[in-house]
């Protein structure tokens, strides 16, 4: 998406309420799935705001890639593999936002223990 029509789009949905992550949601689905890679976005903007989350059964660590998963337009979504998923909360029902990245709750769901699987 271009930057014009991005901001075009925050302007008509501002005062919404946001979208963000699910990251509950993607560790129960990582978990049960153990798909090679794990990426998280906002639909349709991908370019901009995707990354992987998730790579040969690990969390990948933050500053190791790049997301921005929280809009009141673009619905956040998890790719297993090439498998897309919405995935998200609203934003008045957790504390997490755009930069929340692998909460303690989220990667004990994971069940990782010691790093290994």
């Amino acid at each position: 998406m271009d930057t014009a029509r991005a901001f075009a789009m925050g302007a008509l949905n501002q005062g919404k309420t946001m979208m963000v992550f699910d990251w509950h949601k993607a560790a129960r689905l990582i978990a049960e799935q153990r798909p090679q890679i794990a990426a998280a976005g906002l639909r349709g903007d991908w370019e901009w705001t995707g990354g992987k989350i998730y790579c040969d059964g690990l969390p990948v660590p933050p500053g190791n890639t790049y997301t921005y998963l929280s809009s009141t337009w673009a619905v956040p979504e998890l790719d297993l593999d090439g498998q897309l998923i919405e995935c998200f909360i609203m934003e008045d029902v957790t504390d997490w936002d755009a930069h929340t990245y692998w909460p303690d709750e989220a990667v004990a769901l994971l069940g990782i223990v010691d790093g290994q699987d």
